[in-house]
């Protein structure tokens, strides 16, 4: 289990996520777009296919 605090952004609050999970899981943060949904009291990001 990693551990992480929210991180101020703006208005907003970030998670920074470890490039190595990442690459685990074949997400490029400058070429793929996310979704972000709440799901059961959990906040589930998917990856979006990529547009061409």
């Amino acid at each position: 289990m990693l551990k992480k605090k929210f991180v101020a952004v703006g208005n907003s609050w970030s998670i920074i996520v470890p490039k190595n999970i990442l690459d685990a899981l074949g997400i490029n943060p400058v070429l793929d777009n996310m979704s972000l949904e709440l799901e059961n009291n959990r906040i589930v990001l998917k990856k979006l296919p990529r547009e061409q």
